[in-house]
């Protein structure tokens, strides 16, 4: 973990309230598939933590929704602005032995998955990738995806765009066998395919403040009864290890 200046190559709209920003920071090197890092929002105190959605050299890309003032202000940086960045933070996702998997994504937490995929497909594995949307304008990342040789499957919740449901009618539709699932998004969908699955790993939205364990601001339940922090024991975990 590290704190360094990068700078801003370019911050683009790629779907409703979406962007993402290319950085050139040496963090980018060292950054893993489902780790994040937090962002410092010019005239903000608190850093904005975001996952690591795809690096390539000195490059780092993060993509993000605008949620509020921070965000907002994040969106409207342009190529040449510097700001800094702390990371890579948080557990991220297992590269295991695994020869079939299958990877879920639900808005903006399919931006870890690209990575994650990269990292599955080096290794061997065939890779199936389901991302879920409200509605067509909230779909992104399909070209990224195919460049990687993987068609995903959309689905949208309005039907506008794909199968019309969630990530789980998208995988019976796609005739998806896989067992072995990696999955980022909103809670529900989370919960359902913990409900679904016994194998794999979720990575975990939560608020943050400081992103590194010591203000215990996102702090949840294992099945045990014990506390454990997003960001410092997570934002990956197996499934069915928090109480969701």
């Amino acid at each position: 973990m590290k704190d360094t200046n990068a700078i801003v190559l370019s911050n683009v709209r790629i779907a409703n309230d979406v962007y993402k920003m290319e950085l050139r920071t040496d963090i980018a090197k060292e950054a893993k598939p489902g780790q994040f890092v937090q962002i410092t929002v010019p005239g903000f105190y608190l850093r904005r933590p975001i996952s690591v959605s795809w690096t390539q050299d000195d490059v780092l890309t993060l993509v993000f929704k605008i949620m509020g003032e921070g965000t907002a202000v994040l969106s409207k940086l342009q190529p040449g602005a510097e700001t800094s960045v702390l990371g890579p933070l948080g557990q991220g996702f297992p590269v295991t032995a695994e020869k079939e998997v299958v990877l879920m994504g639900g808005g903006v937490g399919t931006p870890p998955m690209l990575k994650t995929a990269k990292a599955y497909l080096d290794a061997g594995a065939k890779v199936d990738v389901v991302l879920g949307f409200n509605t067509a304008g909230d779909v992104f990342y399909v070209d990224e995806f195919e460049q990687l040789g993987i068609t995903p499957v959309v689905c949208t919740m309005d039907g506008s765009a794909g199968v019309k449901g969630t990530v789980l009618d998208g995988v019976k539709s796609a005739g998806i066998t896989a067992d072995y699932v990696l999955a980022c998004g909103p809670l529900p969908m989370l919960r359902a395919i913990s409900s679904t699955y016994t194998k794999g790993y979720v990575s975990l939205e939560s608020r943050m403040a400081c992103g590194f364990g010591v203000c215990n601001g996102c702090v949840m339940t294992d099945k045990n009864g014990m506390a454990v922090r997003v960001c410092k024991n997570g934002p990956v975990f197996p499934i069915g290890k928090v109480v969701l």
